[in-house]
């Protein structure tokens, strides 16, 4: 039966009891209220004398907290968690953002299987590892390695509640990513723009000129409205999806005279590309453009191969996407000698240095540097 003593030198009351294999411990209670330790002490002998599982082990520390603290240990299973954190980071990040998280929250707890459902004090650096081995085998591994960072923010979180001690997600290492593996973008030839132009339906003529001479994303402008061009400043004015980045850039004159060829409407919430802005596959759209180009190679279906396969295979990397144009305005500025902090206002790049020191960059600034760039329709 457990038992209590008192250390002359500590305040704190110890509990006496057998461990499983007979040998006679004591552990202080941390409590100066004999009650609040006899209590704790019964339950530490208990536990020892039942040999308890881990599940078990929690409950009855949950119980001694309860005992100090008035309340149990919050816990909570591995799902609960993952769908907390992908609800909680729609009201933070941008949507596509949003979506790339539960995207992979999803894969994992499917990862997981049954033990999804236990406590996220279970969760081990081991399950984190067969899921990136799993990914490894469908997607590349610059893709894999950002899907751990996603999991080690979901699971720094589950730190900062107070859920787990630790993040066993940062107990396992990101992929070394060989040259060859990178799947890096490059920017594209005034050649190949001009085969991506001569493919094109009108409206992806608009949207790729826009691209070029703006060097914002495919969702931006896809979704711009009439709200965001007025033709009079000769200026194109948005909120940016992904970081939330207010952009004010001037219409270079080959955009303009896109501009000028369509019907203007009554509605300023009406969409330049009205098609685009309802399509939910605006980058395979643009992929089969450039199959036409005969710039990448043509594929039957985005999630499925010859293999019939599908998703378990890994997809194929394209060095070319409708990011290159954000490449492409950035290399073109450069290249024409226009200044750092001119092209980062432009383009919408931020950097440390830019956040330490805000350069103020005007419209004549920006003006000229997008003269500068040369009109992909001339001859």
């Amino acid at each position: 039966m457990a038992s209590l003593r008192k250390h002359p030198r500590s305040p704190f009351w110890f509990a006496c009891f057998n461990l499983p294999d007979g040998r006679r411990t004591q552990r202080s209670t941390k409590q100066t209220d004999r009650r609040k330790a006899e209590r704790i002490a019964n339950k530490w002998e208990d536990a020892a004398r039942q040999k308890v599982s881990e599940d078990q082990a929690r409950r009855v520390l949950s119980d001694i907290h309860k005992v100090i603290h008035g309340e149990g240990l919050v816990t909570k299973t591995v799902q609960a968690h993952f769908e907390d954190w992908t609800e909680s980071v729609k009201a933070t990040a941008a949507p596509a953002t949003a979506t790339a998280y539960a995207q992979v929250a999803r894969d994992f707890l499917i990862s997981l299987g049954d033990r999804a459902s236990r406590d996220l004090h279970q969760l081990t650096p081991a399950d984190i590892g067969r899921f990136r081995a799993e990914a490894l085998r469908r997607v590349s591994p610059t893709t894999a390695n950002k899907q751990i960072k996603i999991l080690r923010v979901c699971l720094g979180q589950a730190v900062k509640l107070g859920l787990i001690e630790s993040n066993p997600a940062t107990k396992v290492d990101t992929v070394k990513v060989r040259a060859g593996e990178r799947g890096e973008r490059r920017p594209f030839t005034l050649e190949e723009l001009r085969k991506v132009l001569a493919v094109c339906s009108p409206e992806w003529k608009g949207i790729v000129l826009a691209g070029l001479y703006t060097g914002q994303r495919l969702g931006d402008i896809a979704t711009l409205t009439w709200a965001a061009v007025d033709l009079e400043q000769n200026a194109i004015s948005f909120v940016t999806a992904k970081t939330n980045r207010r952009q004010h850039i001037p219409i270079a004159k080959p955009l303009r005279a896109y501009f000028e060829t369509l019907p203007a409407g009554d509605d300023p919430r009406a969409h330049l590309f009205p098609k685009a802005a309802a399509s939910s596959r605006r980058s395979n759209e643009f992929y089969d453009i450039l199959a036409d180009a005969g710039l990448v190679k043509e594929r039957s279906d985005a999630n499925t191969d010859k293999t019939g396969q599908g998703r378990k295979r890994r997809r194929t990397v394209n060095e070319l996407s409708f990011h290159c144009l954000r490449h492409t305005a950035t290399s073109l500025l450069k290249v024409a000698g226009v200044s750092q902090a001119v092209v980062m206002d432009l383009i919408g790049h931020d950097s440390e240095a830019a956040s330490r020191t805000y350069t103020h960059v005007d419209d004549d600034a920006k003006r000229a540097a997008l003269e500068k760039l040369p009109d992909i329709l001339s001859s």
